[in-house]
């Protein structure tokens, strides 16, 4: 995913845009997702197989 301009999204259900805000954004690639802290997108992302991540949205619902 290095090298290119990534189109990052987060989630409707995301707190608002304030101090105290909790939000990731993440960005689906053919490679794997990519995830990042929406308040601090310079520090880096962290990427993780599609399954993986399938597998936390599902331990989440």
């Amino acid at each position: 995913m290095a090298g290119r301009e990534l189109k990052w999204f987060k989630s409707s259900h995301s707190d608002a845009d304030t101090e105290h805000s909790t939000c990731v954004e993440v960005v689906l690639d053919t490679r794997g997702t990519a995830v990042r802290d929406s308040k601090a997108p310079a520090t880096g992302h962290l990427t993780v197989p599609h399954p993986a991540w399938n597998a936390l949205l599902s331990s989440l619902r």
